[in-house]
């Protein structure tokens, strides 16, 4: 792979935009999103540190938008005007994918993976076993770990630019709410359950309900179950509620799968997921 980073760092860094009638410039950026498209690279990963973004996959991206022409797909009644192509051969692939579903070419989809009337983005990546529920988006470079669900309506946010930015990721084994959104490069850990309707960001403050702390922001602990909640702050005009996610409680290891006690938990509480 250190040649094709080469190369397209060196299309990248040209002062020139990418002609669509180069047919190497071309090849060399078909060559990369392949890659991505079969799993065999990633634009991000979690790491010790964080999570590491492998800047050069995203710009790969960028310059297909510059180098594709439009094209006009006709499926039956629809028609379709873009530059990218689906992606195809699901069965092949292990993958069920349900009427009214699509994925971008340059998004990885992991055998067991099923798309339900949903979309996912290009350089995405969804885990095995991982149900992509109705009307959920995974958008551009997001990282799905596997045996996600991704509940309906929930809104992952897309990361393209700029270039060295780090998409959302959701660990495996993690439960995301219907109707949340989860965007800007935020993080939700590995096991974690996620109620209904949370808003997450690099901005949101996430709050430990036990001690009234700040845990962090954009960023909610592995096996941990979060929901949407507000705290009050003062301003000339008044006092106003700003959002939040409280973390009601801290999981143990494979404890999500026992769903009569995060029923329980969640009952409790007053939160659906």
């Amino acid at each position: 792979m250190s040649d094709l980073e080469r190369r397209i760092t060196e299309l990248w860094e040209s002062r020139e935009p990418v002609d669509p009638a180069d047919s190497d410039a071309r090849a060399t950026i078909d060559e990369v999103i392949d890659l991505l498209d079969r799993g065999e690279a990633r634009v991000a990963e979690p790491g010790p540190d964080g999570v590491v973004v492998h800047t050069w996959l995203k710009q790969a991206i960028l310059l297909l938008f510059r180098a594709a022409r439009m094209e006009t797909t006709e499926l039956g009644p629809f028609e379709y005007a873009d530059k990218i192509p689906l992606k195809r051969g699901y069965a092949a692939l292990g993958v069920r994918v349900v009427p009214g579903a699509s994925a971008r070419w340059g998004s990885f989809l992991a055998p067991g993976v099923i798309l339900m009337p949903s979309y996912v983005n290009i350089g995405a990546r969804v885990g095995e076993g991982t149900m992509v529920d109705t009307w959920a988006t995974v958008g551009s470079c997001a990282q799905i770990g596997r045996n996600v669900h991704l509940s309906g309506g929930v809104g992952i946010g897309g990361v393209l630019e700029p270039a060295q930015a780090a998409p959302v990721v959701i660990g495996d084994e993690a439960m995301i709410g219907s109707r949340s959104m989860i965007t800007q490069g935020a993080v939700v850990g590995e096991g974690c359950v996620i109620g209904e309707g949370v808003i997450l960001n690099p901005s949101i403050p996430v709050i430990d309900a036990q001690s009234g702390e700040e845990v962090g922001r954009g960023v909610v602990p592995p096996w941990s179950v979060g929901v949407q909640a507000s705290r009050r702050k003062e301003f000339p005009g008044g006092e106003f509620g700003l959002p939040c996610v409280l973390l009601l409680r801290r999981l143990t290891p494979g404890e999500r799968h026992d769903k009569a006690q995060l029923n329980a938990i969640l009952r409790d509480h007053g939160v659906n997921v």
